[in-house]
């Protein structure tokens, strides 16, 4: 699953991140990696950004940028 496709208030564990070097290393400086719980909490209409918190950090990311997340929701 990808983390695109979480539901507002759904928490997953993040199992990858299929990224190119750059927007990978975006995502660590916001604390986005592998084995960090994610929760969503907020999206746009029609989609096109998500807000989700990481550890005490709220992230705002493109619907695009957070196809690349590979979750997994059974696993937090």
């Amino acid at each position: 699953m990808k983390l695109n496709e979480l539901l507002k208030g759904d928490k997953a564990t993040i199992l990858s991140i299929n990224a190119s070097s750059a927007l990978r290393q975006r995502f660590y400086s916001f604390g986005i990696m592998k084995g960090e719980e994610v929760e969503m909490k907020e999206c746009s209409l029609g989609k096109q950004t998500i807000e989700v918190k990481v550890g005490e950090t709220f992230v705002a990311l493109r619907i695009d940028e957070a196809d690349q997340i590979i979750i997994d929701t059974n696993s937090h």
